[in-house]
C-alpha cells in the first residue's frame, strides 16, 4: 500500500507563525512493551528533502527501516536518543517516564530546538519548549518521521543485544522487542520476569506464581493503565 510521503506543512507553519528556526521532530518507541525501556529521538531536519520511503517506522518492513535508518542519520541535522528504563517507568508511571526520556533526547542535542513536534495528541512534554502535537505526525511531519524510524531501529537492536543474555534468550526479544507474543508469553509463565521488564504492569496479574514481584505503581499513575500494560495478558 503506498503511503502519502510525510512534508515540512508543520515545519514551515511553525516558522512562520512562531519564528521558530530549529524544530526538533519527537517520537517514542516502547510503550507498549512489556519489556525494556521506552526510547525517545529527538530529529532535527531543517526544510530539505528526505531520503526516499521515509514515513511511520511501523510501516516499513523491518529491512528497509534498518537501511532507512542508517541513511537519515547521516542526513539529519542532528539527532539524540533517550530512555527511560524499566525501573523508571514502575517508579514514576508511562507518561512521567516519555517525558523523562524526551527530555534525555532533547538535552541530547548539540542546539536545542526553538520547538517542538510531538507525534499524538497529548502534549507529555511540556515546557520549556515550544510544543505542537500533531495526531499521526510520523506519517505526516518529516521530523517526527525520521525520529520515529531512528527510534525503532535503535530500541530492536537494544532488545536485540538484551535478548542474547542468557537470562533472557527463552523470551525472544530479537524477534519480539518486549512486546507481547507466544514466545515471550510463555517464557514469562515458566520462568518469571528478568530484569528488564516492567513489574508493576498488569500482565503479572494473570501469573499466580509471578505475582508477588508486582510493584504498585504510585497513586499519581494509578488510573493510568497504558494500552500495554493493561491489553493482551490472557495467557
Amino acid at each position: 500500500m503506498a503511503y502519502e510521503p510525510p512534508t515540512h506543512t508543520v515545519e514551515r507553519s511553525l516558522r512562520a507563525t512562531t519564528g521558530a528556526k530549529i524544530i526538533a521532530g519527537v517520537d517514542e518507541v516502547g510503550r507498549g512493551a512489556w519489556a525494556g525501556p521506552v526510547t525517545v529521538c529527538a530529529a532535527v531536519t531543517g526544510l530539505r528533502r528526505p531520503p526516499a520511503g521515509l514515513t511511520d517506522s511501523k510501516l516499513i518492513p523491518p529491512q528497509r527501516r534498518t537501511e532507512l535508518a542508517g541513511a537519515l542519520e547521516n542526513w539529519v541535522t542532528s539527532h539524540a536518543i533517550g530512555h527511560a528504563s524499566p525501573e523508571e517507568i514502575d517508579e514514576l508511571g508511562m507518561t512521567a517516564a516519555l517525558r523523562l526520556a524526551a527530555v534525555r533526547a532533547l538535552g541530547g542535542l548539540p542546539v536545542q530546538p526553538d520547538a517542538v513536534i510531538l507525534d499524538g495528541k497529548h502534549d507529555y512534554l511540556g515546557g520549556p519548549w515550544r510544543v505542537r502535537t500533531v495526531i499521526k505526525g510520523d506519517q505526516s511531519c518529516v521530523a517526527v518521521a525520521a525520529a520515529s524510524v531512528i527510534a525503532k531501529v535503535h530500541r530492536d537492536a537494544l532488545m536485540a543485544e538484551l535478548g542474547l543474555e542468557p537470562v533472557c534468550e527463552p523470551f525472544g526479544f530479537g524477534d519480539n522487542a518486549g512486546y507481547p507474543s507466544p514466545v515471550h508469553k510463555t517464557a514469562l509463565r515458566e520462568l518469571g520476569p528478568t530484569p528488564y521488564h516492567r513489574l508493576s504492569w498488569a500482565f503479572l496479574d494473570a501469573l499466580p506464581q509471578w505475582r508477588h514481584l508486582k510493584k504498585v505503581r504510585i497513586p499519581a499513575e494509578a488510573a493510568e493503565l497504558e494500552s500495554g500494560g493493561q491489553l493482551g495478558f490472557d495467557f
